[in-house]
């Protein structure tokens, strides 16, 4: 079993469909805003509920902080590489991947995972091996983002990144050596943004294998930026490119259509 803890991510995962098998929640808490949202997910869902003292919710979510409700879950469910590439080209928007090389903190990885949800990216490829996968700290971190966001687990990155671009995609690496700004390369294709893990950047094969490395300008005395927060800057900046193309598109096509 798997154990999710948290308001918000007990939510997400209800809203989601996700298998839950037992829902638990601190005894004497008043069931009103976010929590009463969650009983009433729980009864259309048949999830049981059960009304127990803290320290057993304690005990189940290890120490963290639970804010009072904790489920019992299925194992989380990797998406397959193919399934998120098709899910990508139904989307009315273009297709954008958030890929993480080696990510180990889950702090970070449940925070890149929110931030995909938020620019409306269409999955998140992480590798199988080294690295941090989807876990209550993770989903906690996502504040429920995991249940929206398919996440595929792949043997080998480079591999990964193979057939990404024989589908079209644009590899790009975020890495302090790259030569481009990070505002200053084409996003009118389908792309992949590759993060690096914490302190250690982009592995070499991992970075040989992108198309293009971008950089964030640093004029300050640290060297780079949190993992997480260098990630969602370039991701919002592609959602900021790209909705300022759409926008202008659109004017063409009225200013197209009023002409006619």
């Amino acid at each position: 079993m798997s154990v999710i803890f948290g308001r918000h991510p007990v939510l997400e995962a209800l809203r989601a469909g996700r298998p839950i098998d037992k829902l638990y929640i601190a005894e004497g808490v008043r069931p009103t805003g976010i929590l009463e949202e969650i009983l009433k997910a729980a009864r259309e869902a048949a999830v049981p509920v059960t009304f127990v003292d803290r320290r057993a919710l304690d005990r189940l979510a290890e120490g963290a902080n639970h804010q009072g409700v904790v489920v019992e879950a299925q194992p989380f469910d990797y998406a397959d590489l193919d399934d998120v590439v098709a899910t990508a080209r139904q989307a009315t928007q273009l297709p954008l991947l958030l890929a993480l090389d080696a990510l180990e903190d889950p702090q970070n990885f449940g925070t890149l995972i929110r931030t995909a949800d938020a620019v409306g990216a269409s999955g998140v490829v992480i590798p199988q091996h080294r690295a941090v996968g989807v876990t209550p700290a993770v989903e906690k971190s996502s504040a429920g983002a995991v249940a929206h966001v398919p996440i595929a687990r792949v043997t080998n990155l480079t591999k990964a990144f193979t057939t990404l671009k024989e589908q079209g995609y644009w590899v790009v690496g975020l890495d302090h050596t790259g030569p481009i700004l990070y505002d200053q390369f084409p996003v009118d294709s389908p792309l992949v943004l590759v993060v690096g893990a914490e302190g250690k950047g982009l592995g070499r094969l991992v970075r040989e294998s992108c198309d293009l490395l971008v950089r964030l300008p640093m004029r300050g005395h640290v060297e780079s930026l949190n993992a997480a927060v260098a990630g969602s800057i370039v991701l919002y900046d592609i959602l900021r490119r790209r909705d300022v193309f759409e926008s202008r598109d659109q004017a063409s096509l009225k200013a197209k259509q009023a002409g006619a």
